[in-house]
């Protein structure tokens, strides 16, 4: 899977945050505006960038955003050896979005993190695989994330929902400190905002075989980028490193959009941590 972002998408959502104008940035870049323009654009780099002097300008990493310019991704990564863990991709009419389905081994029971565009692909999971789903997690209420959710409730009228959002009922939010059980899993929440006010992350711990801990971040970061956040782009940051990079390095970060990648993975190479 291609990343969410190419080069001109990171300059771009970078460009937003720091305020700098098309001018700055290609100066910086030393190409004229209208290159500057097509490498936002389209991602490709045409002839020499000089990504330290934009980087700096924007601040990323330069070193980083030349290796995303190069054609960097993330190592693949078998989510069947995490024997209970899926992402299920479903296609909106201009983009699409991933939602994963997570159950314990033994137990047969399930929790469903966000909900993609069409429940019909988690249907058809939980049914292939005897589950009997328990929970809804949502990372975030962008409509993409939660566009399945009056189907997925009305097939199952008992799962309970758990989210940041200040407009849901009490007993749907999230309680910091308090990890929900699913059978032998234990999935805590930690607060990402930033991209999105009520971003949150779920941590989940206790796979089978020892397997290293699972984030499901929403859009907080991406392999390689993170979600669009404009002016509190630094709110966002900073609750990466706290609530995301202080994670084991081998913890898998599964975004909603793009490949899933590991918290060592973006901190060697996510240009928007210098």
């Amino acid at each position: 899977m291609s990343l969410e972002d190419h080069c001109g998408d990171v300059i771009a959502k970078a460009r937003r945050s720091a305020g700098a104008t098309v001018d700055q940035a290609a100066r910086a870049a030393g190409l004229s505006p209208r290159e500057y323009e097509t490498l936002e654009e389209t991602g490709n780099v045409r002839g020499s960038v000089d990504f330290e002097a934009l980087g700096a300008l924007l601040g990323l990493s330069g070193a980083k955003l030349g290796q995303i310019a190069r054609g960097w991704a993330p190592a693949p990564i078998d989510l069947g050896l995490w024997k209970g863990l899926q992402k299920i991709t479903t296609q909106g009419a201009n983009f699409s979005v991933n939602a994963f389905l997570v159950w314990d081994d033994q137990a047969r029971e399930a929790a469903f993190f966000d909900t993609g565009f069409d429940a019909a692909p988690m249907f058809e999971a939980v049914e292939t695989l005897q589950l009997t789903p328990r929970h809804l997690f949502i990372t975030h209420s962008h409509h993409d994330h939660i566009e399945a959710l009056a189907p997925i409730r009305k097939r199952f009228p008992a799962i309970q929902l758990h989210s940041d959002s200040k407009a849901a009922p009490q007993e749907q939010r999230n309680q910091r400190g308090v990890p929900i059980v699913l059978g032998g899993l234990s999935i805590e929440n930690r607060s990402t905002p930033g991209h999105a006010d009520d971003g949150v992350t779920y941590v989940i711990q206790g796979f089978p075989g020892d397997r290293m801990p699972v984030a499901v971040v929403g859009d907080a970061i991406f392999a390689g980028s993170i979600g669009g956040a404009r002016e509190f782009a630094e709110l966002a940051k900073s609750a990466i490193r706290k609530e995301i990079f202080s994670l084991p390095g081998g913890t898998v970060i599964c975004p909603g959009h793009g490949p899933v990648t590991t918290v060592a993975e973006e901190m060697a190479h996510n240009p928007f941590f210098v």
